[in-house]
């Protein structure tokens, strides 16, 4: 996708604060982070949303969350931290390309939701 945000990322088009890259992922610290630790990671190849994803996506998925873990841990969250995918409107996707936020830090993160 030429014009997609993170994709252009990926691909060093535009500048961000890189915490990781292999083949399959990049991950790069929030622009706006709500934690100590708030690092987003995507994959390299353009998946718009969890809704997309087949099959063949599996593998790209768990390299996410493998990468994930690694990250918050050497990141200031050994003793936890959260992972957020949303995914389209309802959930609150505002960049249209798959993205987990790894959101941790010293403190507990708080509740998951705000209950209604």
């Amino acid at each position: 996708m030429d014009n997609c945000l993170f994709c252009k990322i990926a691909r060093g088009e535009i500048p961000s604060r890189k915490v990781y890259e292999d083949d399959e992922v990049f991950a790069f610290h929030d622009i706006n982070p709500a934690r100590p630790v708030h690092i987003l990671v995507i994959p390299k190849r353009h998946i718009t949303s969890l809704a997309t994803v087949g099959d063949d996506d599996a593998p790209v998925l768990g390299r996410m969350l493998a990468v994930a873990n690694k990250l918050a841990s050497e990141s200031g969250s050994p003793d936890g931290f959260r992972v957020i995918i949303n995914n389209g409107r309802v959930g609150g996707q505002e960049v249209q390309h798959l993205h987990a936020h790894i959101v941790g830090g010293p403190e507990p993160v708080g509740p998951m939701l705000k209950r209604v």
